[in-house]
C-alpha cells in the first residue's frame, strides 16, 4: 500500500477577504476531488485573505498510478490563472515504514 500527500502553498490574486478567498479555494478543491478521486481540504492560512494551503492525500495499491495522479493534480493547480504557485511539498509513504 503506498499513500501519496502534496501540500500546496499557493498566493492568490486580488482578493481582498475571506469570502472572495473562499470563492477561488472552493473550486480548486472541487475539481481536484471530481477529476482525480483523491481526498483535498484547505488546511491552512484559513485566516490570511491573499494565501491558502491546500492538501491532497491519495492512497493506491501502485506506487506508478500514484505518482501519476498527483503529477497531474499538482499540473491543474498550476495551470489555475487566478493562483501562483509558491511551492508544492510531496510526500510518498508504505506501510513498511
Amino acid at each position: 500500500m503506498y499513500v501519496g500527500t502534496l501540500s500546496f502553498d499557493l498566493l492568490l490574486g486580488d482578493v481582498r477577504s475571506l469570502k472572495e478567498k473562499r470563492s477561488v479555494v472552493r473550486p480548486i478543491v472541487a475539481e481536484l476531488q471530481r477529476k482525480f478521486a483523491v481526498s483535498a481540504a484547505e488546511t491552512g492560512n484559513q485566516n490570511l485573505h491573499r494565501r491558502a494551503e491546500i492538501g491532497v492525500a491519495m492512497v493506491s495499491g501502485d506506487a506508478g498510478h500514484l505518482t501519476g495522479v498527483l503529477d497531474r493534480c499538482e499540473r491543474l493547480v498550476a495551470a489555475r490563472p487566478e493562483v501562483e504557485l509558491l511551492s508544492v511539498r510531496r510526500r510518498l509513504h508504505t506501510d513498511e515504514e
